[in-house]
């Protein structure tokens, strides 16, 4: 059973993926199946604009994957640093990606990521936040004085296709940043934990489970891309956990 699937589909025929079918809802139902009760599923997806209109691809494939059974645990945000300039069509320059992190049941792991506190150490007078309880919202008060450090928010920025570890990916027309998988291995697994991606392209999240001392699973139909991913992970420094099946 698996304890995280990080994996980013073809979505929309954005890219050509050499011709190959994507039957989302098989696979969204074989990831509840083998998916460990407690574990997540990180999805990253996007949209296609179609004579003006968005296709709404995204939402359909989360609202399907709530059908099936998983709980809808966060909506995220992968925000490009670096996006693509696009011709203008009226609408403002596409920068991000949805990354669903779906859950079976109640989420058994998270290693939150911490971040700085911009004003840590400032002594407050009588600021509050709001707590968003279910029936009415209150009114409460802050740590004083402020904490060094808080839980880092959900829109995650990232450079797309500029750091090395990236640039090996350059055999595959939509790889994501090793950092993002990085930080979500992180996030919702711990060492030795299986961590798979049903569409592993260029091997990106089986390189960094491998790195980060978890087992993996990468599947993908396309020969190329298997032999990509395999190159990849055989020039990383963490060899002595590989294992490879045709």
């Amino acid at each position: 059973m698996i304890d995280l699937t990080i994996t980013s589909p073809p979505y929309d025929d954005l890219r050509n993926y050499k011709g190959f079918t994507f039957p989302f809802n098989d696979i969204a139902n074989e990831l509840y199946r083998i998916t460990k009760p407690g574990g997540v599923v990180v999805w990253v997806v996007n949209d296609a604009t179609i004579q003006g209109s968005e296709s709404g691809t995204s939402f359909k494939q989360a609202l399907y994957f709530r059908e099936v059974g998983f709980n809808l645990h966060d909506t995220m945000i992968f925000k490009k640093r670096n996006p693509i300039p696009q011709i203008y069509r009226k609408r403002y320059n596409n920068e991000f990606e949805f990354m669903f992190v779906l859950s079976k049941g109640q989420v058994k792991t998270h290693n939150p990521i911490m971040v700085d506190c911009a004003h840590a150490g400032l002594e407050l007078n009588g600021t509050t936040y709001k707590n968003y309880s279910k029936n009415d919202q209150t009114r409460e008060k802050l740590a004083n004085p402020v904490k060094d450090k808080k839980i880092k928010g959900n829109i995650w920025e990232y450079v797309v296709g500029k750091r090395q570890e990236d640039q090996e990916a350059k055999g595959h027309p939509a790889p994501f940043p090793c950092e993002l998988v990085r930080d979500h291995v992180k996030s919702w697994s711990n060492k030795g934990d299986l961590i798979f991606d049903p569409m592993c392209g260029s091997g990106t999240t089986c390189r960094v489970a491998n790195e980060l001392e978890r087992a993996y699973i990468g599947i993908d139909i396309s020969p190329d891309y298997v032999a990509l991913a395999k190159q990849r992970i055989v020039n990383n420094e963490y060899q002595s956990r590989l294992s490879f099946v045709d």
